[in-house]
C-alpha cells in the first residue's frame, strides 16, 4: 500500500504539472489576441478596416483588365465580381457569427478553418495560402510606394541620380515606423484617412482620364481586344484574375475579430460601408479608364498620363496629387496586412502577464515587426519585377481564400438543403472560381515567361 501511495503522488505532481504548462502555453499563445486582435472596435471601424484592405491601389489596374474583356464582358466581369465577394464575405460573417452562437468565438481564419476542415487541410493548405498572400501584398505595396516616389521624382527632379531601391527603401522606412502602433484596432483613425485617400487618387484618376480623354495631343481610342486567338484568350483569364484579386480581402475574419461583442450583425453593416466606396470607385475608375485610352490602357491607369516628351495630356499638379495619395495610402494597406503575422509574433514572443507597453513586450514587438518590414522591403527593391509573382499568388491566394473558402464553410456549417437557392448557387460558385484560380495561374505563369528576360536584381525602373 505505502509503495503504490509513494507511486501515484509524483504521477499526479507530473499530471498537474502539464496541465499547468498547457494553461501556460495557451495564455501565451493568446497573448498574440490580446494585444493584436483587441475587440473594441464598432462596425464603422470595422467598415474603414473593411474599405482600406479592399479598395487598394490595385483598382487602378481595372482599366487594363477592362481591356482583355470589352466594354460588355468587362462590365459584367466587374458586376458579378463585386456581387459574389460581397455575398462571399457576409457568408464568411455568418459564419463566424454562428460558431459565436454555438459557444466558439473565432477570431483567426485558421482557427475557423481548423474547426471546419480539420487540422491537415489547414496546415497544409489555408494558413500556409492565407499567410503568404498577406506577406505578398505586403510586399506588392512596398514596392508601387517606391515606384510612387520615383514617378514624383522623375517629375520634378529629373537630372537626379536617386534610383528605385533607394526609392523603396524610403517608403519601407516609414512603413517600419508606422508598424509599431499596436494593434489592428490602433489602425482606425489611419483606415478612415486612407478612404479619403481611395476616394482622392480615384478622383483624379477619373478627372485625368476625362481631361485626357478631350485633350487635342490624344489619339481616339480603340476598344477593340487586340491579338491573336491565343492572346486573347489568355487576355481573358488575366483580366478575370486582376478583378477577382482587386476584390480580395484575407483578413476578414481578423477585421471581425476586433469588434467588440456582441458581434452579431455589425459587420455585415462595416461590409456595406465598404462596398459603397468600392462599387464607387472601382466603376468609375475602370469605366473613365477604358473610355479614354481604350485597348492602349495601362497596367496603372496613371501611366498613360505620364509625360512623354514634353507632352502632358494632364496638369503635373494632378499627378502629383495623385502619386502623394497613393504613396499614404499604400502604408495604411501595407499594416493591415501585417497583423495576422504581427498576431503569431506577438503569441511566441509577448507576456500576457505583463503590460502590453512594459519593456518586457515592447523590445520583443520592436526588434520582430521591424526585421519583418526589413525582409519585406530587401525583396521589393531587390525584385521590382514582382508585380508579375504577385499576380501569381494572387490568382493562387485571393481567389480560393475569399470565393472559395467561405462559401464551402457555410455549406458545412449551415448545411442547406437541396430545395434553396443558397445550395444551387454555391454549388456554382464553388467549381467556377476554382477554375478561374487555375486559369489566372496559367496565365501568370506564362506572363512571368514572357517577361522573364526583362527581369534584373535591383533594377532602376
Amino acid at each position: 500500500m505505502d509503495v503504490e501511495k509513494s507511486t501515484q503522488v509524483p504521477i499526479r505532481a507530473v499530471n498537474l504539472k502539464e496541465e499547468e504548462n498547457l494553461h501556460v502555453a495557451a495564455k501565451q499563445e493568446n497573448a498574440g489576441a490580446a494585444f493584436v486582435l483587441e475587440s473594441k472596435g464598432t462596425w464603422l471601424h470595422a467598415g474603414y478596416h473593411l474599405t482600406s484592405s479592399t479598395a487598394s491601389p490595385a483598382l487602378l489596374s481595372l482599366p487594363y483588365a477592362m481591356a482583355g474583356l470589352g466594354w460588355v464582358p468587362g462590365l459584367v466581369a466587374l458586376g458579378m465580381g463585386a456581387t459574389i465577394s460581397f455575398y462571399s464575405y457576409c457568408l464568411l460573417s455568418s459564419v463566424l457569427e454562428e460558431m459565436e452562437r454555438r459557444g466558439h468565438r473565432f477570431i483567426r481564419f485558421r482557427d475557423l478553418s481548423t474547426h471546419i476542415l480539420g487540422t491537415n487541410w489547414t496546415s497544409l493548405l489555408v494558413t500556409p495560402l492565407q499567410f503568404t498572400v498577406c506577406f505578398v501584398t505586403v510586399v506588392a505595396s512596398i514596392l508601387p510606394g517606391g515606384q510612387s516616389i520615383k514617378a514624383i521624382y522623375v517629375l520634378y527632379g529629373s537630372n537626379g541620380s536617386m534610383k528605385l531601391y533607394e526609392c523603396i527603401i524610403i517608403f519601407g522606412s516609414v512603413v517600419l515606423i508606422v508598424s509599431q502602433l499596436p494593434s489592428f484596432h490602433s489602425l482606425r483613425h489611419i483606415n478612415f484617412i486612407s478612404i479619403l485617400l481611395c476616394l482622392g487618387y480615384s478622383l483624379c484618376a477619373v478627372c485625368g482620364s476625362v481631361i485626357a480623354g478631350h485633350s487635342k495631343q490624344h489619339q481616339p481610342a480603340s476598344h477593340a481586344v487586340l491579338g491573336s486567338s491565343t492572346d486573347k484568350l489568355f487576355m481573358v483569364f488575366n483580366s478575370l484574375s486582376i478583378m477577382s484579386t482587386t476584390y480580395g480581402n484575407a483578413v476578414i475574419a481578423e477585421i471581425q475579430a476586433t469588434i467588440a461583442p456582441p458581434v452579431k450583425g455589425k459587420m455585415i453593416k462595416g461590409l456595406c460601408l465598404c462596398y459603397s466606396i468600392v462599387l464607387s470607385t472601382f466603376f468609375s475608375v475602370a469605366v473613365s479608364g477604358y473610355l479614354s485610352f481604350g485597348n492602349g490602357a495601362a497596367g496603372i491607369i496613371f501611366n498613360n498620363m505620364v509625360p512623354v516628351n514634353g507632352i502632358s495630356f494632364v496638369p503635373r499638379w494632378l499627378y502629383l496629387i495623385a502619386n502623394i495619395f497613393i504613396i499614404l495610402q499604400l502604408l495604411a494597406v501595407a499594416v493591415i496586412y501585417m497583423q495576422p503575422t504581427f498576431e503569431v509574433l506577438e503569441g511566441k514572443t509577448a507576456d500576457i502577464e505583463m503590460a502590453r507597453f512594459s519593456f518586457r513586450n515592447f523590445l520583443p514587438r520592436l526588434i520582430a515587426r521591424s526585421c519583418f518590414v526589413i525582409i519585406a522591403t530587401i525583396l521589393a527593391a531587390m525584385l521590382p519585377f514582382f508585380g508579375d509573382i504577385n499576380a501569381v499568388v494572387g490568382a493562387l491566394g485571393y481567389t480560393p481564400l475569399d470565393f472559395v473558402f467561405p462559401i464551402l464553410f457555410h455549406m458545412i456549417v449551415f448545411k442547406p438543403s437541396l430545395t434553396m437557392l443558397t445550395f444551387w448557387l454555391n454549388c456554382v460558385i464553388i467549381p467556377v472560381f476554382t477554375i478561374v484560380t487555375l486559369l489566372g495561374c496559367l496565365s501568370s505563369f506564362r506572363q512571368i515567361v514572357l517577361d522573364a528576360h526583362t527581369y534584373k536584381i535591383f533594377a532602376n525602373i
